[in-house]
């Protein structure tokens, strides 16, 4: 299952934390309730993601492996995190 997202984010190429800054970043400057897909090379990212996610209250809809690229749906929950 994959969801629409309302941006795209491509991390390609960056370590950490860039994915993770990056993705914070990127969510701030979006409403709650939209999508961020964000797109990552760094195997990292995956445990990253699921951290981050889990302290910033915001949802990990989907990850997975694509290509040798990894894949985020990442749902903005509230704003200020």
């Amino acid at each position: 299952m994959e969801y629409i997202e309302s941006v795209k984010l491509d991390c390609s190429g960056l370590m950490c934390p860039m994915p993770v800054l990056k993705t914070r970043k990127q969510i701030n400057e979006m409403a709650p309730g939209e999508i961020l897909l964000m797109i990552s090379t760094d195997p990292g990212s995956r445990p990253d993601m699921e951290a981050w996610t889990k302290k910033t209250g915001h949802t990990l809809l989907l990850s997975e492996e694509r290509d040798k690229s990894f894949l985020f749906w990442i749902r903005k929950e509230k704003e200020g995190v």
